[in-house]
């Protein structure tokens, strides 16, 4: 079997600046919502999906923002996106689908613990991780666990992760810790670009095996000369860089394999389209649950 783990704060972002905005009956702005579970459907009815779950920033802020002051918040972030948060959770529920409403820890940090918690079972093919989110490519392993972005209908095995980043998975915490992340909010090292971080990280894979001697590098003299003071002058950062770009894979989620099993719409899911005045998206539903489950609760 494959599983699939969906990136819902990406998705609903991605459904909210690329559908048409559209108005619930009682004036709530909720197409961003309805585009994700549209996306939702696609991915059950046409990919085959049997094992799904989705996760989202409940809170956008995480134990990561005590770390470093600068981290993402919801700043800036449209109003109308942010209070769609707690209705797309409560929709891809209403799909059937496993959810995972992050609070202290972020969405990443839950796909990236139900990877490593289900890559090794016996029933399990390949992990899919829907999401083109570059912080997740660290996961990826083989051909076993991969990224896929759907926007593009592109794949990211371990291969494919060289070829873009020109480091393996396990050195992409340390690369964005070079490079930089602007979505996340922390600049990385003065100097340090993505060719010049691939090509030291490919040589010393983490940054404490870089040598000193910069004259080891590869690189050329005058070059590598600028970079390795930059990085003796930001040393620490970089290493708190690396700390906010590793995911957590300690996420306390309840579900086993079997609980990720998509067995069906909840009944609950007809009521919301009335009240998102979406009537015909019910009719897109290729099954229904038989009995209600419980809630997931909150991490």
């Amino acid at each position: 079997m494959r599983i699939h783990l969906v990136d819902g704060t990406y998705e609903l972002f991605r459904s909210f600046y690329s559908v048409p905005q559209k108005k619930a009956p009682d004036g709530r702005e909720v197409g961003a919502t309805l585009g994700l579970l549209k996306s939702l459907l696609v991915l059950i009815s046409r990919s085959g999906a049997t094992h799904v779950a989705c996760a989202f920033d409940h809170v956008i802020e995480s134990f990561r923002n005590d770390l470093f002051p600068g981290y993402k918040t919801g700043e800036g972030v449209e109003p109308e996106l942010l209070d769609q948060f707690p209705l797309a959770e409560e929709a891809v529920y209403a799909l059937g689908v496993v959810v995972w409403p992050m609070v202290e820890f972020e969405a990443d940090d839950a796909l990236a613990s139900a990877a490593i918690r289900f890559q090794d079972e016996a029933a399990v093919d390949q992990i899919v991780i829907c999401s083109p989110d570059k912080d997740l490519a660290q996961l990826v392993s083989g051909r076993r666990v991969v990224c896929w972005d759907r926007r593009r209908e592109i794949v990211y095995d371990e291969e494919a992760v060289i070829e873009k980043y020109g480091v393996r998975p396990a050195s992409i915490p340390d690369w964005l810790a070079l490079v930089g992340d602007a979505a996340d909010g922390y600049p990385g090292v003065p100097a340090w670009g993505a060719k010049s971080a691939a090509a030291v990280l490919a040589r010393y894979e983490h940054l404490e095996a870089i040598p000193d001697d910069h004259h080891q590098w590869g690189l050329p003299a005058g070059r590598a000369l600028r970079l390795a003071d930059n990085l003796r002058a930001h040393k620490e950062e970089a290493f708190l860089y690396r700390r906010l770009a590793t995911l957590r894979t300690d996420v306390p989620l309840e579900q086993s394999l079997n609980d990720l099993e998509w067995r069906g719409a909840r009944e609950r899911l007809r009521e919301l389209c009335v009240e998102l005045g979406d009537n015909n998206l019910p009719d897109r539903v290729p099954r229904w649950a038989a009995e209600p489950e419980p809630p997931a609760g909150r991490s």
